[in-house]
C-alpha cells in the first residue's frame, strides 16, 4: 500500500537510510512475522473520548475493559483509548492525520462533534493544506486533503 502522508516525499530519503542501517544490524522483522499497528490515546473521560472518536472516524467498539480501555476499529489502524488520571499538559509527540477529500467540510463536521480548531486558517506547506484541531480532551490531530 502506498504511503499517503502529505510529507512522505520529503521524508523518504532519511527513512530509507534508517531502514538500511537497521537491516545492517539485524533489526528487521523476522521472516513471515505479522505486525499490526494500534495507536493508543490517553484520556480522562473514556466515554466522551470513545463517543468522539467513534463518530469522527466511523469506527466501532471492538473491545473494552470497563473503566480502563476502549478499543475502536474500522478502516485503518485500531485506536485504543486508555483512561489516565492526569490532564494533557504538552503538545502530543505523535498525532493522527485524517486525510479527506473535503477538508473544510470535515473540519466543520468534527467541530460539531466537539473538536476545537487550533489553527484559525488552513496551514499550507509541502504542497499540502491542513488544519490543526484538538479532540474534546485537547489531543491534537490534523485534517488534510487526501492526495491520492
Amino acid at each position: 500500500m502506498p504511503n499517503r502522508s502529505p510529507f512522505a516525499t520529503s521524508l523518504r530519503k532519511p527513512v530509507n537510510a534508517a531502514l538500511t542501517q537497521a537491516r545492517a544490524i539485524g533489526a528487521s522483522l523476522r521472516e513471515n512475522a505479522v505486525m499490526r499497528i494500534e495507536l493508543t490515546l490517553d484520556c480522562m473521560d473514556l466515554d466522551r473520548a470513545a463517543a468522539f472518536w467513534q463518530a469522527a472516524l466511523g469506527y466501532v467498539v471492538d473491545g473494552a475493559i470497563e473503566g480502563k480501555y476502549v478499543s475502536l476499529s474500522g478502516q485503518g489502524p485500531s485506536l485504543s483509548l486508555q483512561l489516565v488520571e492526569e490532564l494533557k499538559s504538552v503538545k502530543n509527540r505523535m498525532h493522527l492525520d485524517l486525510l479527506v477529500d473535503d477538508v473544510e467540510g470535515e473540519v466543520r463536521r468534527l467541530e460539531a462533534l466537539g473538536a476545537s480548531r487550533l489553527t484559525p486558517a488552513a496551514r499550507q506547506e509541502f504542497g499540502q493544506t491542513w488544519f490543526v484541531l484538538a479532540d474534546p480532551e485537547g489531543n491534537e490531530f490534523c485534517v488534510a486533503h487526501d492526495p491520492s
